[in-house]
């Protein structure tokens, strides 16, 4: 089975979803403690739906707990609990062999999107990436309280690895394209709240084409699906895109 899925079509906004994918490997499922449904509560579901808005599209189809294209080489593989929010992953760990084969297909996204970037900015001069993810925000559990909307906006959009000195104008016509209500709720929008830092992969980007690549991160709380049953609302979810398609037309346009 395919790795990712990929689309390259006519445009300067190419979007990610890195953490979409759930395949494993089948000797590291007969490996794996995790059950699907404890996978998928970390894995970001739905965010290949979300980057559908941009010109050319990257959508992972394999799981983060197989190989994490948005970690370091030497974290991108989870061996231990403190790699993965004090999750017991394995039952037997993967042998150094299996190790090295993720590792592989890391590289080989990375070699990958260097071309890729490189030949856009050759086309277009400015680019502008969207590096979509979601976080979870009821963690205590299926009938808890979720965790307070003070700590956890709707999307957090993350700008660390954007050049506002060069790309301002780009960020202000997205986030105001951004604004507005899905599914009857005014949606609540900030920066850098959660994360101080947008992860390796926007990471990666900024330092080797910051001057030509305005990357945003959107971290969307799980506030479109259960992420204790996986069951979406299809309404919000409908109007997220939407909302997120005119913040991209808008930022094209100032690109």
């Amino acid at each position: 089975m395919a790795t990712w899925e990929i689309a390259r079509n006519p445009g300067p906004v190419i979007a990610t979803a890195v953490h979409a994918g759930h395949r494993m490997r089948p000797e590291l499922l007969d490996r794996v403690a995790l059950t699907d449904d404890e996978r998928r509560r970390e894995e970001d579901p739905l965010t290949d739906i979300l980057a559908g808005v941009g010109d050319q599209t990257f959508r992972a189809r394999t799981s983060r707990f197989e190989i994490d294209l948005n970690r370091p080489v030497n974290e991108a593989v989870y061996l231990d609990s403190s790699d993965a929010w004090g999750l017991t992953i394995w039952d037997e760990k993967p042998t150094d062999e299996m190790v090295a084969q993720s590792l592989e297909t890391r590289a080989a996204f990375y070699d990958m999107m260097r071309g890729w970037i490189e030949e856009s900015i050759a086309q277009h001069g400015r680019v502008l990436l969207l590096d979509v993810h979601s976080f979870n925000h009821r963690r205590d559990g299926p009938d808890a309280d979720p965790a307070p909307a003070s700590d956890n906006p709707d999307i957090d959009l993350g700008l660390t690895t954007a050049d506002e000195d060069r790309f301002g104008g780009v960020v202000d016509a997205f986030w105001s394209g951004l604004e507005g209500e899905a599914a009857g709720r005014e949606i609540d929008i900030r920066r850098n709240v959660r994360f101080v830092d947008g992860g390796h992969w926007p990471e990666w980007v900024f330092a080797e084409y910051g001057e030509s690549v305005c990357t945003i991160t959107l971290e969307y709380k799980k506030f479109f699906m259960d992420e204790w049953t996986n069951r979406a609302d299809i309404a919000m979810l409908e109007d997220l895109r939407t909302n997120l398609s005119r913040a991209t037309e808008a930022a094209r346009r100032a690109l």
